[in-house]
């Protein structure tokens, strides 16, 4: 029989490829290989069916093949970029907002239970309307269109923080207020030293919920009056037929969207006060 290749480790023993194969880092890198790899390969072979039946051949070029060509043209010609940047700041002050807004309002809701019961029946029922069915109420209140769609980002985004913080609140140990209020706390330290500390995590959790939705509004909101962003550039691209340029936007959107998310993600184990 033929023994088996051998490594040698950093420190110095053997490593067989059976065993690189079964380490838990290569399987870790393993695993979204392969799920990134599914996906690609579901894309290509859409792809082919598309361009293979006479009735959507002209859709083919949502294939794989030439939307990641349009995405490099459009990365070397600079016009992703400028479809990226405005979609950015919208989001980001939308998400500003919905903070500046709904970490107060969560808090009231999840200490003050007169608060809480009075406002229950109107914020669930606020929460459940469709951001976008807000959009012409937007359009007529605002005198910019980036006002209006910075309005639809914060009435999508306002929930999932405000929630997020009450629930987080309402799970902290009475004894706490009780330790701290013996100690002398009032006020802005009970907040700042108590409070915030207890719930970062569930705060940095609404934060991450509600910039997915507001991602998802992002889009269809940019198809009001504007004339930049990555919705606007979407539906440019459609009622021109450039659907490799429409494709390659999509691939955008999802890259910029999981790499908001891993921030997030990140800020979250980064500020957990549980360990395992």
């Amino acid at each position: 029989m033929t023994a088996p290749a051998v490594m040698m480790g950093p420190d110095g023993r053997s490593l067989t490829v059976i065993g690189l194969l079964r380490s838990p880092t290569l399987l870790r890198a393993a695993y979204p290989i392969l799920g990134v790899s599914g996906l690609l390969g579901l894309w290509w072979l859409g792809g082919e069916v598309i361009a293979g039946n006479p009735d959507t051949a002209a859709f083919s070029d949502f294939a794989p093949g030439p939307a990641f060509a349009a995405l490099g043209e459009m990365l070397l010609d600079g016009s992703i970029l400028e479809a990226v940047v405005p979609s950015l700041l919208r989001v980001g002050l939308g998400l500003l907002w919905a903070i500046v807004i709904g970490l107060p309002l969560g808090i009231l809701i999840g200490r003050v239970p007169a608060f809480r019961d009075a406002t229950h029946i109107p914020f669930q029922f606020l929460r459940m309307v469709s951001p976008l069915s807000w959009m012409p109420i937007a359009v007529m209140t605002f005198n910019t269109w980036d006002a209006a769609i910075v309005f639809l980002i914060t009435a999508a985004a306002i929930w999932p923080v405000t929630f997020a913080t009450a629930n987080g609140l309402r799970k902290v140990d009475p004894a706490w207020f009780k330790v701290a209020r013996n100690l002398g706390a009032r006020g802005w330290h009970m907040l700042m030293h108590i409070i915030m500390p207890a719930i970062a995590q569930d705060v940095l959790t609404g934060v991450r919920l509600a910039l997915g939705v507001a991602w998802i509004v992002l889009v269809p909101a940019e198809y009001l009056g504007v004339t930049s962003g990555l919705g606007y550039a979407i539906n440019d691209a459609r009622d021109i037929l450039e659907y490799d340029r429409l494709a390659a936007l999509v691939v955008t959107i999802g890259v910029l969207g999981f790499a908001l998310d891993s921030i997030c993600l990140t800020l979250i184990r980064r500020y957990s006060w549980v360990r395992g």
